[in-house]
């Protein structure tokens, strides 16, 4: 059934922001993802599922280069991140920003000098314009601006993702990859981290290649879902999806938390 829908999310456009083609994933005998194929549309948000030991965080490492694939090819913005080195790679990474678990921020910088990490690496602004810029991402990511000046000891664990967000934004990318963004919030806080999502999207017009299990996140921010399952991919609205006769599927989105996410979805629907 899965090698039967698996072709079906393909895009031929111009409109694609990262286009996989019959990707292995192998670790020893382990294979992960076998003949996968993926687009991901410009502009939009893409959530991504699967059950455990279906390399969700593998494939955006993937993505990003700090994983090398078995075979198969992964371009983003039409460039062969496995292909690309030196300039050509900088200018690639620029184009993106990464928010992995909790944050990932260095424990010995301020968070004014984490967001200003990449921008050191990859412009040659001077240090005080890297300072304000540093500032207007804090803000940008809903943070109070007293916040710039603490380390990442000193921070809920809401903040520091938000201050991860701020350096994923740094650069003003094209496009962001979330690891697991509202994992270890409460209910409150992983909502208004979901809006904090959708509206910078919507306001600079970012790609977001999200890899979650929240499917509260899932009804509230994503365009489209990419569901992990026998190494292949199935891409589709949450509403295709619980249509489909898979039974790591219907487990997921059946149950009581999937229905309730259905109609989160639905009331968005209505209200906007």
């Amino acid at each position: 059934m899965v090698d039967d829908l698996k072709g079906a999310h393909a895009s031929d456009g111009n409109d694609v922001a990262i286009r996989i083609r019959g990707l292995r994933t192998q670790f020893g005998r382990q294979v992960i993802h076998d003949g996968l194929d993926l687009d991901v549309r410009r502009g939009e948000v893409l959530g991504v599922v699967g059950g455990s030991g279906t390399g969700k965080s593998v494939l955006l490492k993937e993505i990003i280069g700090l994983v090398r694939p078995a075979a198969g090819t992964i371009e983003v913005f039409g460039e062969n991140v496995a292909a690309t080195a030196g300039e050509g790679q900088n200018g690639l990474q620029r184009r993106w920003g990464v928010l992995f678990q909790d944050g990932a921020l260095f424990s010995s910088m301020t968070v004014a000098e984490n967001i200003a990490v990449p921008l050191h690496e990859h412009s040659d602004l001077p240090p005080a314009l890297i300072a304000e810029i540093a500032r207007i991402k804090v803000a940008m990511a809903g943070l109070p601006l007293s916040a710039a000046d603490k380390y990442p000891s000193e921070l809920s664990g809401g903040m520091r993702k938000r201050a991860g967000l701020a350096r994923a934004l740094a650069l003003d990318p094209d496009l962001i990859f979330l690891d697991e963004p509202t994992a270890g919030l409460d209910p409150i806080g992983a909502a208004a981290f979901d809006d904090l999502i959708r509206n910078l999207q919507r306001s600079l017009d970012l790609t977001v290649f999200m890899v979650t299990h929240d499917l509260d996140s899932l009804a509230a921010v994503c365009d489209r879902i990419a569901v992990l399952v026998d190494r292949h991919i199935i891409v589709d609205t949450m509403e295709n999806l619980m249509k489909l006769d898979h039974p790591w599927i219907r487990d997921y989105f059946h149950g009581p938390r999937g229905r309730a996410a259905l109609k989160t979805s639905e009331r968005i629907e209505a209200a906007g």
